[in-house]
């Protein structure tokens, strides 16, 4: 069975390309150009994991984080955003993984396998602040400082 991808970003361009790219490695892709929509599509067709902008217009993405991680507490989630700055308050919310654009698409990929291949029990102890492996992916070009910026344990 396919998996599901939630992906939520109101620039359409970027929402044809991720959704042509993650169509093209098997996924199926629901698009919503906002948060509202976005909300009302996690209830309605059971994602597997999202693709959430930051920047959304009636929303911002971290409103919408809050709403689907009260509703769908199991979630993963992959917050995607050109804004500076958002390493802590994703590591502060138990986000999956952080990737700033531009994109690096090999990583997001493998990133979403990683977390789609996650055990719940990992997923919640992430989300409860126990444990602390996250994502951070930081923009096309800019290698990480050190390893470990990549991938954190803690």
């Amino acid at each position: 069975m396919k998996n599901k991808l939630l992906l939520v970003d109101d620039d359409p361009g970027v929402r044809r390309m991720l959704q042509r790219v993650l169509e093209e490695e098997g996924y199926v892709v629901v698009p919503a150009a906002n948060g509202v929509e976005g909300l009302a599509l996690a209830k309605t067709t059971a994602p597997d994991l999202v693709l959430l902008d930051l920047n959304l217009p009636m929303q911002n993405g971290w409103d919408i984080f809050e709403r689907l991680n009260a509703k769908i507490p199991s979630l993963a989630v992959i917050i995607i955003t050109a804004r500076p700055n958002q390493l802590f308050p994703a590591l502060a919310a138990g986000v999956g993984a952080l990737m700033e654009k531009p994109l690096d698409l090999p990583k997001l990929l493998r990133t979403i396998r990683e977390l789609l291949d996650e055990p719940l029990k990992a997923r919640q102890a992430r989300m409860a602040g126990e444990r602390a492996e996250f994502h951070y992916l930081p923009p096309k070009g800019r290698e990480p400082a050190n390893k470990g910026e990549e991938k954190h344990d803690g």
